[in-house]
């Protein structure tokens, strides 16, 4: 049916909803039987890329711009990374260095949030090592206290890293406890249940599917609606000093 121009997405100076109704598909340099939803992407203003990947059986990646983190929004694929395979399932996520060599092919249909970044070094630290995992194996923690908010970090809080990847769950009517400012973009993808989102001076009803960017500085919160847990994913710059002018 046609909507005749209606959408929930929107796009304003410090901010980035995008919902599914929007999303159009690209098959990028070096992919295989697969197209991205590019969502983010220093044409938007952001420092890193994020897309979506769909990939039919034995659809693989090209290249990494920079890091490369994945996770698998459903389906079955193989990370393959300094002579070693893994298989990595729905929830499961992969780290790959900038300059690494790793490989990323679809063992039947399966969909993939992939973020891409430069990498950032700082003095003192080494550079990251490839690393894989399931969210479903790590131990939430209460945000702030409250058992109702749990976050599970998919990567090490080590200082080579530049990058955080968490998810976070809300329990039905669960919300952050303030509206947060601070230096650190983010992009963040729904992954199920729903609510309500305030990005700058505008709220707006999310649900599972939809993605947002945030520029840093972006006023932010979120409260959790309905009769389920609402849960995203989010990424965020960490472990480094803000860029001098």
């Amino acid at each position: 049916m046609n909507s005749l121009g209606h959408t929930r997405s929107v796009f304003a100076l410090d901010h980035l909803l995008q919902t599914p109704d929007t999303f159009i598909r690209t098959v990028l340099p070096g992919m295989s039987r697969a197209a991205a939803i590019v969502h983010a992407s220093p044409a938007l203003g952001a420092r890193f890329t994020a897309y979506t990947s769909e990939q039919q059986n034995e659809g693989i990646l090209g290249p990494p711009q920079g890091q490369r983190f994945i996770y698998v929004l459903d389906g079955k694929v193989a990370w393959k990374s300094d002579g070693k395979q893994t298989e990595l399932h729905s929830g499961g996520y992969a780290f790959g260095a900038e300059g690494g060599d790793h490989s990323i092919s679809a063992l039947e249909p399966s969909r993939l949030f992939v973020i891409e970044k430069p990498y950032s070094l700082c003095q003192g630290t080494g550079r990251p090592s490839p690393c894989t995992g399931n969210e479903a194996s790590i131990e939430g923690q209460a945000l702030g206290g409250d058992p109702d908010l749990q976050v599970r970090a998919l990567l090490p809080d080590r200082p080579e890293f530049d990058f955080a990847v968490n998810t976070m769950t809300y329990a039905p009517g669960a919300s952050l406890s303030m509206v947060e400012i601070h230096f650190m973009e983010h992009a963040l993808l729904m992954l199920e249940g729903g609510g309500i989102y305030r990005l700058g001076d505008r709220w707006y009803p999310v649900q599972a599917g939809d993605f947002i960017w945030m520029r840093a500085y972006c006023p932010q919160w979120f409260g959790a609606i309905g009769k389920t847990p609402a849960r995203y994913l989010i990424y965020k710059d960490w472990n480094r000093h803000p860029a001098p002018l």
